[in-house]
């Protein structure tokens, strides 16, 4: 009689710890969903915070450059080239996997948001052998080319910069869907 009562407890506790888990596993499958749009809202965020990144380090590259701080400014390039390669990387991958995002905005907020869009894509397209090519001329120690080719790359680079973060407030914070 002892053995079986010690079996029946046995019994008990593995039920109930198979139902802990079995609950578990039901409430983590029914989350799932929520957790989904919470990893994509912060995708969305890291890749508004390295356009950010992005910028800033443009601007502190220019300052260096002008105080003649070499070094600093060739660190701060090489950087920015790094977060623009792993933004473009999760933009593309994030893109690929998700698809497109219309935009909700109503009345005059479309075609400014359209314009921003617009002229986004046809520089961020354009700036990519512009860095390519301010980079080598860098690279190869061909300052005077890189200087005078470096002019047009980076206030493009900003641009697209500082509108890629607009266009991600103005479609998934201000207007989301």
């Amino acid at each position: 009689m002892d053995l079986s009562l010690n079996l029946v407890l046995l019994l008990l506790v593995g039920a109930f710890v198979l139902l802990h888990f079995a609950l578990g596993a039901l409430s983590a499958l029914f989350d799932m969903p929520r957790q989904a749009l919470r990893w994509r809202t912060q995708q969305r965020e890291r890749a508004m915070h390295a356009a950010v990144l992005d910028a800033l380090s443009h601007l502190i590259a220019g300052r260096f450059i002008r105080a003649r701080n070499v070094a600093a400014h060739r660190t701060c390039q090489i950087s920015a080239l790094i977060v623009s390669l792993l933004f473009l990387a999760s933009y593309l991958t994030y893109h690929f996997h998700h698809g497109s995002t219309r935009f909700q905005g109503t009345g005059v907020v479309r075609p400014i948001y359209f314009t921003i869009l617009l002229t986004h894509t046809v520089l961020a397209i354009v700036i990519v052998p512009l860095v390519i090519l301010t980079f080598y001329r860098a690279f190869r120690n061909d300052f005077t080319r890189h200087r005078r080719i470096a002019r047009i790359t980076l206030p493009l680079w900003l641009y697209v910069s500082i509108t890629g973060v607009i266009v991600y407030l103005m479609l998934y914070q201000i207007y989301p869907s």
